[in-house]
C-alpha cells in the first residue's frame, strides 16, 4: 500500500424533487449516484476520464461501499459532494467522500473501493501505468 497525500475535489450537486422519499430526505441510495459523480469529476481533475480509461481498455467496477449517514439532505439543496484519494492504487483504488449541505454541516462521510479489470481477460490487473503516473503527479 502507498501512501500519499490526500488529493481532494468538490462537486456541487442540487437536489432534484424526484430524489426524494415521502420524508422529503435524499432517498439514501442516490448517494451512490452522486458519489459516482464525484469520482468521475476527480479523475477528470487529473486530466483523465472514464471514457478514456475504459478506451484503453479497463473497468473499474465497485467492490464495496459504505455510507455511516449523520443528517438528511432535502429538496433543492446544493449539495458539496467532496471527493478524496488517501492512497495510490494497486489493484484497487479507494475513494472517501463528505457529503456537505450549503451550511456547510456534515451529511454523511463514504467509502467506494473498486479494483481495475482487464477488460479483454476480465481479470483484476494493477493500475495501469498511465493512470499512475497522472495520479503521481497529483498526489506525490
Amino acid at each position: 500500500m502507498y501512501y500519499c497525500s490526500m488529493y481532494s475535489f468538490e462537486t456541487k450537486i442540487r437536489v432534484r424533487y424526484g430524489e426524494t422519499d415521502q420524508m422529503s430526505f435524499v432517498y439514501y441510495g442516490v448517494y451512490a449516484q452522486y458519489y459516482e459523480v464525484g469520482r468521475v469529476e476527480l479523475f477528470r481533475s487529473l486530466g483523465l476520464s472514464y471514457k478514456e480509461i475504459e478506451t484503453m481498455g479497463f473497468a473499474l467496477p465497485v467492490v464495496n461501499m459504505n455510507i455511516k449517514y449523520k443528517k438528511p439532505a432535502f429538496y433543492d439543496e446544493e449539495l458539496t459532494i467532496r471527493t478524496m484519494i488517501k492512497e495510490l492504487p494497486s489493484a484497487k483504488i479507494t475513494f472517501n467522500y463528505e457529503t456537505l449541505n450549503e451550511k456547510g454541516e456534515l451529511l454523511n462521510l463514504g467509502e467506494v473501493i473498486l479494483v481495475f479489470i482487464n477488460k479483454k481477460t476480465g481479470k483484476p490487473c494493477f493500475v495501469p501505468e498511465a493512470i499512475m503516473n497522472k495520479l503521481k503527479e497529483k498526489l506525490l
